[in-house]
């Protein structure tokens, strides 16, 4: 049996970082993440800025989390900066993630088009960015999660059947 995937939540925002309003996001995703058996082992909640979202999925690939999820900042808003973040320190982007969360959210929302969800390899992570809503966040991990292990095996540099 394989071992549990390790998982490491951010919510991206201005405002919950600080304490505005309640993360409602990461938990979401929290609760998706347990339900398909994964391990949280950290979560943060860190403003709109690249510095700061390239510090936490930096730290939660070094202490163990295979995935890093990121709830918020996709979008075109002048703050949104979560795409150039994970694009400043990946090792490469994983653009089927991408083109299949906005495809398949596309038929539930038209203003899916504008989403910039994406995903990539930050040192020995695989790094997935989710809407901000709590319902598309968890929306979009379901249109993926049967690519997720494996991806994080190759992220983790752990052998794999091909």
């Amino acid at each position: 049996m394989a071992a549990p995937i390790s998982v490491g939540i951010i919510t991206v925002s201005d405002r919950a970082s600080a304490g505005v309003y309640e993360d409602f996001g990461g938990p979401a995703v929290r609760k998706a993440s347990e339900g398909y058996g994964w391990t949280v082992l950290a979560e943060a909640v860190v403003p709109d800025d690249q510095g700061a979202i390239q510090q936490a999925i930096r730290s939660f690939s070094a202490q163990g989390c295979g995935l890093v999820l990121t709830t918020g900042g996709t979008g075109i808003a002048e703050r949104d900066v979560t795409p150039e973040a994970i694009r400043g320190i990946m090792r490469v982007e994983i653009p089927g993630y991408g083109e299949v969360m906005r495809a398949k959210s596309l038929e539930i929302t038209a203003n899916a088009i504008l989403s910039r969800c994406l995903a990539a390899i930050v040192d020995q992570s695989l790094v997935i960015a989710l809407p901000g809503k709590p319902q598309g966040a968890v929306e979009c991990l379901s249109f993926v999660v049967g690519a997720i292990p494996h991806s994080v095996k190759l992220a983790r540099k752990e052998p794999t059947s091909c």
